[in-house]
């Protein structure tokens, strides 16, 4: 029988891209699929999903570590390529209002100096999408980035620049776990990202939010949550 994922308790963080997790006394070196921050949740001891690489994996990483349970309460999807599976496959089952009668879905379309995560065509306009996965929730309101993202803040406003070109741009958060209320731009954390965020909603880019159902198996989209500036 195909072992799906191992349970475990995580250790501790050993660079960007790996870390070690214990399972049933066995402490596994994992690939940490996100280079985000996270640290209120990978917290030692913390309730672990890794999922095994096929024929075991590498004497480097044995699986990946796809998911937290944050503070005992909430599991946590913490793959930071994940949200454009979801994403794309909601769209392609017509699950996203915002996207309905789509055409020529396409992955990694670039735009200027960036690479948008999808290409469309919406009523019969252009359309770009930038999809951002959040894992940081604090008391109720999602918020990203976890630290800076220069990178992230040239996506936003190269979608504002398509927008002022005729395109139909969309900047879509997915938040990976059921407990936000509502979503923000981190302000505190990156106050440049948070002011291209605002300048990108005020001239023609769509700011779209959407809650996880998150269980140790699977992770869907839930739904929309609404996106305060």
């Amino acid at each position: 029988m195909t072992v799906k994922y191992w349970m475990g308790r995580f250790v501790k963080r050993l660079n960007r891209f790996a870390g070690l997790v214990d399972c049933d006394g066995e402490v596994l070196p994992v690939h940490v699929p996100s280079s985000g921050r996270m640290e209120e949740l990978l917290i030692p001891g913390a309730v672990a999903v890794v999922e095994p690489f096929p024929k075991g994996g590498t004497q480097k990483t044995r699986g990946r570590l796809s998911k937290i349970l944050f503070e005992e309460r909430v599991w946590v999807s913490i793959d930071s390529h994940l949200p454009n599976r979801l994403v794309r496959e909601a769209i392609k089952a017509g699950e996203l209002p915002e996207f309905v009668d789509y055409q020529k879905l396409k992955p990694e379309s670039t735009y200027g100096d960036s690479r948008m995560d999808f290409s469309l065509v919406l009523q019969e306009h252009k359309s770009l999408i930038e999809v951002k996965s959040v894992t940081l929730v604090e008391d109720g309101l999602a918020l990203f980035p976890d630290a800076p993202t220069v990178r992230g803040a040239r996506h936003v406003r190269e979608l504002t620049d398509a927008a002022a070109q005729g395109y139909l741009a969309f900047l879509v958060f997915v938040i990976q776990r059921g407990d936000a209320r509502a979503f923000s731009p981190h302000k505190k954390r990156d106050p440049d990202f948070a002011e291209a965020v605002e300048h990108a909603s005020a001239n023609g880019v769509t700011i779209l939010a959407y809650d996880c159902c998150v269980t140790p198996e699977d992770v869907t989209i839930h739904g929309p949550i609404p996106v305060r500036l």
